[in-house]
């Protein structure tokens, strides 16, 4: 099941000072990014945040899973998708961990 665009537009607003958020469709469900770095995937009408060591911390009580089958783990966030301030923390701690994109090769 392919996740609703209502949905991620919904957890794009709720995320403030945190870069530039963006989304992208991917395979059919949707990547999320800030300031280019891709943080975040939503499947299912479910949101998976990137594991980090800071976003570990600051969650505490963590519930790990992946997002479709065959992906490494990512944190599941449910009850607290609609804490703005909470989730955009999160997002704050998460991006700052995160290493930056790699440069795209050009083609020859």
């Amino acid at each position: 099941m392919s996740s609703d665009k209502n949905f991620v537009e919904f957890i794009v607003d709720q995320i403030e000072n945190a870069g530039e958020i963006s989304f992208r469709k991917m395979f059919g469900e949707y990547g999320v990014y800030s300031g280019g770095k891709l943080f975040g995937l939503i499947c299912d009408n479910k949101l998976f945040i990137k594991p980090t060591v800071s976003g570990r911390t600051f969650i505490g009580d963590i519930i790990e899973a992946p997002p479709y089958p065959g992906a490494k783990t990512s944190f599941l966030i449910e009850d607290k998708i609609e804490d703005r301030e909470w989730l955009s923390e999160l997002v704050r701690i998460t991006v700052k961990e995160l290493p930056d994109p790699k440069p795209k090769k050009r083609k020859k």
